[in-house]
């Protein structure tokens, strides 16, 4: 009788407990489209500075979510809140009081962060979390994408392209679409190599900072191209600025160094699917994270490298690049992912704290990254089998990060990792490789440290080991150990020495912590005289500290500066 009393208290309070988990992801859901669909009336007003608010807002409702259901949770619970047999029971009822909704794959990932969250699971435990997805197996409708279609029997190509413009952006006070539409179906029309039998895009435009863009491939007899036009909103009105054509083009606007999209195109899977196939080698967990589902796409992350461990033998090592003094970082040959450790100890020589790295990577977070920062998924209690570790990063986590790494002859347990995409450290790059492309490279250096500026962020350490290049060939930062507001450092004259001999190492001026002295860049930025020509041919603005204090000013204005993620050659100007 006493079994059979806890199986039925068991029962009850997973039907209780269950709805809700439910009833809170809904109300997520809710929240989630309504900031997104402000985007809309954010870019028909130009109000730029709301549209970037929306963004923050937005990536700070999945926490704000969790937090209240757990407390919901733990007060139900009381005393059984960590009986496993309990959630288990809610999983079984959570699965079926989801298994009509169409984004079903969302609603699991809250589930595992609601579960994580009590548990602090070290690994996965397929009793209490969704480990691979049942979604596709569940009833429930077959998620569909709002797609519009226009065939060439509507007229010539530009036409098309109009037609096509004017039905993404209803109701929009365009500026000479007619022109616009023109151009941009020539350039379709030489990447296909043939009349557009057909355009289709995704109905719904995808928003974010000061642009929209209509997302979507033009169809031939043989052969299809993806594309989207790049819309901006000026005084006189919606005009198409830039036409990106092919996979590698659309790759770069859906980085994983830019902020998310802000898009209300229905199914997330759908969405999901139809972005696949435009752009096949681009990870889904990266589809997933660009169109704000940040927490599915870690989810997708971690399947993937489940996959990848189960399919190879490769092992964790370090990877290629100066060794950092606040982070150890290793990967696996092959995978194009690195895993990022703080260290227990850091060096008096840097003046962060744990703390402090954790605070700037959420600051990463949650800014504005301009194509510039590599966005990092945080990750706890990863389980790994210790013979996929090299006995020498082993050693080296055990002994420089052994409070939050476990280390035993058969298991490591990372409990604490930041998980960033794989990029090619700009010092080994320009060290390899052919001199065009190491000053092509050096010169994007240059150009990133503007970007970052104008989004109100300044690296602090100008270093070229602190930063990557992207597969297209984009330099990025990737090091947030000294990285903060631009706003919060002084940008100052180099004072003139007044000495007969000024050849110290040390400065003989004082100097606030956030004192920045731009004419001393060159001593610091580390790179051969060839290259540095080279960087200050284009960027020698960025050794003049009134350079600095100009940025600073419009930022403090209110200025949303331009930042296309797009090269001046996509655009009809360029």
């Amino acid at each position: 009788m006493a079994d059979q009393g806890k199986t039925l208290t068991a029962s009850r309070l997973a039907n209780d407990t269950a709805p809700a988990v439910a009833e809170a992801f809904a109300e997520h859901q809710r929240r989630f489209q309504e900031i997104t669909r402000r985007a809309r009336s954010r870019f028909d007003t130009r109000d730029w500075r709301a549209m970037v608010g929306d963004a923050v807002e937005r990536l700070d409702l999945y926490g704000a979510v969790i937090d209240a259901v757990e407390a919901t949770i733990r007060d139900r619970l009381g005393d059984g809140i960590d009986d496993r047999d309990t959630w288990t029971g809610i999983k079984a009822v959570y699965s079926g009081l989801i298994g009509d909704r169409d984004d079903r794959e969302i609603a699991e990932t809250f589930f595992n962060s609601v579960t994580r969250r009590i548990f602090a699971t070290v690994g996965v435990d397929a009793n209490i979390e969704f480990v691979e997805t049942d979604a596709d197996r569940r009833r429930g409708p077959v998620a569909t994408l709002g797609i519009t279609r226009v065939d060439r029997t509507a007229g010539s190509a530009a036409a098309m392209a109009e037609h096509i413009v004017r039905t993404g952006m209803p109701g929009a006070s365009f500026d000479d679409l007619a022109t616009h539409a023109g151009r941009a179906a020539d350039r379709v029309e030489t990447a296909l190599g043939e009349p557009p039998t057909a355009l289709e895009i995704v109905s719904t435009p995808f928003f974010r900072r000061k642009g929209a863009y209509l997302v979507g491939r033009a169809l031939g007899a043989n052969a299809e191209v993806p594309f989207a036009l790049a819309l901006l909103h000026d005084d006189r009105g919606v005009g198409v600025d830039a036409v990106l054509l092919g996979e590698n083009d659309l790759s770069i606007l859906f980085s994983f160094t830019r902020s998310h999209f802000h898009v209300d195109a229905g199914p997330p899977s759908a969405l999901v699917s139809f972005l696949k196939r435009l752009m096949p080698r681009k990870p889904l967990a990266e589809i997933y994270i660009a169109i704000g589902f940040h927490k599915h796409g870690k989810t997708e992350l971690y399947r993937d490298l489940l996959r990848h461990l189960s399919t190879t033998d490769g092992r964790f090592d370090f990877v290629p690049g100066t060794p950092g003094l606040v982070m150890v970082v290793f990967g696996m040959p092959g995978y194009d992912v690195v895993f990022k450790i703080i260290r227990d100890e850091i060096p008096a020589a840097k003046t962060v704290t744990r703390s402090s790295v954790m605070q700037k990577y959420r600051l990463v977070f949650r800014h504005d990254r301009a194509g510039r920062l590599v966005e990092a998924q945080e990750f706890e209690h990863l389980r790994f089998d210790r013979d996929r570790f090299t006995e020498q990063l082993a050693d080296e986590l055990g002994r420089a990060c052994g409070r939050h790494v476990a280390v035993t002859q058969d298991a490591v347990v990372v409990h604490h990792a930041y998980v960033e995409r794989r990029v090619t450290p700009l010092d080994v790059y320009v060290r390899s490789a052919m001199p065009p492309s190491r000053v092509a490279a050096v010169v994007d250096f240059g150009q990133s440290i503007k970007d970052l500026a104008a989004t109100n962020v300044f690296p602090g350490d100008l270093l070229p080991k602190n930063f990557g290049l992207t597969r297209h060939g984009r330099v990025v930062c990737y090091d947030y150990d000294e990285l903060g507001m631009l706003l919060d450092f002084t940008f100052r004259d180099l004072p003139q020495s007044t000495l007969e001999d000024d050849s110290f190492e040390e400065a003989w001026f004082g100097a606030a912590p956030y004192d920045v002295f731009p004419e001393e860049f060159p001593r610091f930025v580390g790179l051969p005289r060839d290259l540095l020509d080279a960087f200050e041919d284009r960027h020698r603005d960025l050794y003049e500290a009134r350079s600095w204090r100009e940025i600073q000013r419009r930022i403090a204005e209110g200025e949303i500066v331009d930042i296309f993620p797009y090269a001046e050659s996509r655009r009809l100007s360029g």
